[in-house]
């Protein structure tokens, strides 16, 4: 594995470990009427590699999913960054 490699699985880890637990703390928050992560940080997280991540969030806590908005960002963000994770590969930038 590339250093490359290492270093984008290590940020996508990061940013997905950080897009669940926000999702998971905006929805306890809600329930108690205390301050909510603002939306524009959900959906930065998501489209900087934590799509993933959030829209199991998103599952697992029902939160967000009336929301039209986040019904078609969050996955659009997670397919976005399977592309590029396909054009890197293709390219050999991920392959030893």
């Amino acid at each position: 594995m590339t250093l490359l490699c290492k270093c984008l699985l290590t940020y996508l880890l990061i940013m997905n470990l950080l897009a669940f637990i926000l999702c998971g703390l905006d929805k306890w928050k809600a329930k108690r009427g205390y301050w909510r992560v603002p939306e524009r940080v959900l959906f930065g997280l998501s489209f900087l590699g934590g799509g993933a991540a959030f829209w199991l969030g998103m599952r697992l806590f029902r939160h967000k999913t009336r929301h039209l908005s986040f019904r078609i960002l969050i996955p659009l963000s997670v397919v976005l960054w399977i592309g590029v994770i396909v054009w890197l590969a293709m390219k050999g930038v991920l392959i030893a």
